[in-house]
């Protein structure tokens, strides 16, 4: 990993992207890096396009700002992809994670003026099939963990179940799910 990661989050509100951004802050934080993971907030509302971004570095962050120039893009929700310039600033030799079941070819039409690295990953296949509800974010999680290398993908493992068994303390049930959905998708992302 290069000392400093910066991931940009576009998804709808409701979609579970904000959510995302900070389980991802968590799980680097407990691993001995630096964080920041925060939203862009504005008139939100479920549906309404939303952003939310994470700073990963192994020395202390002096930035406090949005990300304007993100080694990394996640789109969970493939409709934005026409709605908002979600490749705005992205670095060429970073990468775009978008959820969605189209193909690489169809969405390089779709990002004609992108050039980097796109990858693919159907997150709504995904969670239906682990969680029996469409929630993106999970897999979506997994799916940057994977293309960035932000880190070891069994330790990432471990501190999602821990953090998890925190999180749905009071629904047990749905951890199995969600871990089921984190694995299916670092097997699946291409």
């Amino acid at each position: 990993m290069k000392d400093l990661i910066e991931i940009r989050w576009h998804g709808r509100g409701g979609q579970g992207a904000k959510t995302a951004s900070l389980l991802l802050a968590d799980a680097a934080f407990n691993t001995g890096k630096y964080i920041q993971g925060f939203p862009e907030y504005g008139p939100e509302r479920m549906g309404a396009p939303i952003t939310a971004y994470n700073r990963i570095s192994n020395s202390p962050i002096r930035i406090h700002s949005n990300i304007y120039e993100p080694d990394y893009v996640v789109v969970v929700d493939d409709t934005l992809l026409e709605a908002v310039d979600v490749t705005a600033g992205l670095k060429e030799d970073g990468a775009i994670v978008i959820n969605t079941t189209k193909s690489k070819d169809e969405i390089q039409n779709i990002l004609s003026n992108y050039k980097g690295k796109i990858y693919t990953i159907d997150a709504r296949r995904i969670s239906i099939e682990a969680l029996g509800k469409y929630f993106p974010n999970t897999p979506m999680l997994a799916a940057i963990v994977k293309v960035s290398g932000i880190m070891d993908e069994k330790q990432f493992l471990e501190d999602m179940k821990g953090s998890f068994a925190h999180k749905f303390a009071k629904k047990p049930e749905v951890i199995e799910g969600n871990m089921k959905a984190l694995e299916l998708a670092l097997e699946e992302i291409n």
